[in-house]
């Protein structure tokens, strides 16, 4: 299934907004803000300004955890482990490359507990 026809449906409504449209596509799997931003028919800085927010609206439903895949230097393998912001490092800390791969993003649920 590729990333489009998972989405079609969702988007046959009219009143969905850029912002659960991002919602939706994290939640069927991980993607780059470029990615995204394809699919939004959107910039990629878009994107990335729409991230926060998305953040904060999932932190409200404990089922829903946000994940963040770590950029990596592609000379190096150094990975961003500790980055707290949601764009793509300009260089490697350790090598100075500036070939970094972008963090990738996703969303998870987590089953409810049977009682």
């Amino acid at each position: 299934m590729t990333l489009t026809s998972a989405i079609i449906p969702f988007l046959m409504s009219d009143s969905v907004t850029k912002r659960q449209e991002l919602l939706h596509l994290l939640r069927r799997g991980r993607y780059t803000a470029r990615e995204l931003a394809e699919q939004l028919d959107l910039p990629e800085r878009d994107v990335e300004a729409h991230l926060p927010h998305v953040l904060r609206s999932i932190a409200h439903d404990p089922r829903l955890t946000f994940l963040l895949e770590p950029s990596t230097c592609g000379a190096c393998g150094f990975r961003f482990r500790t980055r707290t912001r949601l764009t793509r490092p300009g260089r490697c800390p350790r090598c100075r490359s500036e070939d970094i791969s972008s963090p990738r993003f996703g969303i998870t649920e987590m089953e409810p507990r049977k009682a």
